[in-house]
């Protein structure tokens, strides 16, 4: 009985050229010792190689494989390699390892450090280009349904507008109150302790008066109507988009576009600068209540020097910017929404991105705001 087990290799050097004959069973049982045998035979330079399979008494794959890896190492060394008296069945076998040979893809040299950080950065620069073109896009099909509505207001869905503006108005009023309040005490309390080094403490009104109209009372309001309702508004319409909902509309001849983007963003637009005035007026109530308890600055004081420091034109600069950033907020929060594919993790990844821009888009714009007012004089 053949040993499956073992195989025989003996090196002969014949007439210049180097003999390799096999004997025995080469079979995956005995490859391991086979291949390390074989590896020991190194290849000379233009030294002709003949592997002889006459004395095979079994060959299998795997035998068939370290036969023609040991020829293609000779090959490849610049010798004239080759086997003999092969029979039929290994014939077929040795094809069909040189038929199947995939050859190893070389590893790809890393770029430098600087190359792959440039590269990174260029990826990234025209993945922001492209979502920012989607997003003006989707900007531009809003505007023009929101026009259409306009021209037939009776394409107004208005219990769902009035739903909308009890969200994000009503509901949010004792969160933005509280926050304002409370950053009208911090300003006062910051501001006093830096005055008082100068023994000009009064001033304080005027710092905490026309930042809290100017500035601050609207941004921080965006910035709380970004992270509350830019939020709600794209996990409620993504979550629609993965239940099919907004397919379903389309369906039926429902555009979601009008039933689900334009109420909350007309909602927003009409309750900003309302929720900016209200968070104004608890900013200044937070600072004239710490003033009085705190600083000593009698409430008449404090309000009268706050009548001569406020003007019209810091009071309109806050209410002009309050329903532009209520519209962005609208809009980035519903693109959002309606990009959420896939599985429910897509939701919370496109609820974070929205807020990330509506607050981006908002403080980028403010900053727009304050040098084009500065420049007209307002």
């Amino acid at each position: 009985m053949t040993d499956l087990r073992t195989a025989d290799i003996t090196v002969e050097e014949t007439d210049g050229a180097c003999t390799v004959r096999l004997g025995g069973a080469l079979t995956v049982a005995s490859a391991g010792e086979a291949y390390a045998r074989l590896e020991r035979i190194k290849p000379a330079s233009g030294q002709p190689m003949v592997v002889d399979l006459s004395g095979l008494s079994a060959m299998d794959t795997s035998g068939a494989w370290l036969v023609h890896r040991f020829l293609r190492t000779w090959s490849e060394a610049g010798a004239d390699a080759r086997y003999e008296n092969a029979t039929p069945d290994q014939e077929t076998l040795l094809g069909q390892a040189r038929e199947h040979e995939v050859p190893a893809t070389p590893a790809k040299k890393q770029a430098p450090l600087l190359i792959r950080e440039l590269a990174y950065l260029g990826g990234a620069t025209v993945r922001i280009a492209d979502r920012f073109g989607s997003l003006l896009a989707f900007f531009g099909l809003v505007l023009a349904r929101l026009g259409r509505q306009i021209i037939h207001p009776r394409r107004i869905r208005w219990v769902a507008l009035t739903n909308q503006m009890e969200q994000i108005g009503l509901n949010a009023l004792p969160i933005i109150g509280l926050m304002s309040f409370l950053i009208g005490l911090v300003l006062v309390q910051q501001g006093a302790f830096q005055l008082r080094k100068f023994g000009a403490e009064i001033f304080v009104v005027d710092l905490v008066s026309i930042s809290t109209v100017r500035e601050l009372g609207v941004l921080l309001t965006a910035i709380m109507v970004a992270g509350r309702s830019g939020s709600a508004f794209t996990a409620q319409i993504g979550t629609m988009r993965l239940t099919e909902e907004v397919d379903a509309m389309r369906t039926i001849g429902i555009d979601p576009i009008d039933t689900l983007v334009l109420p909350r963003m007309l909602a927003l637009i009409l309750l900003m600068p309302l929720l900016v005035f209200y968070a104004s007026l608890l900013a200044l109530l937070g600072g004239v209540i710490f003033g009085w308890l705190s600083l000593d600055i009698p409430i008449d004081t404090f309000l009268a020097r706050m009548r001569t420091t406020i003007t019209m034109n810091d009071f309109l600069v806050g209410m002009i910017k309050a329903p532009v950033f209520g519209m962005i907020i609208a809009v980035a929060g519903c693109f959002e929404g309606m990009q959420v594919s896939g599985d429910a993790a897509s939701v919370g990844e496109r609820t974070t991105i929205s807020v990330v821009e509506s607050i981006f888009m908002v403080i980028v714009l403010d900053a727009f705001f304050a040098v084009f007012f500065s420049a007209i004089g307002m």
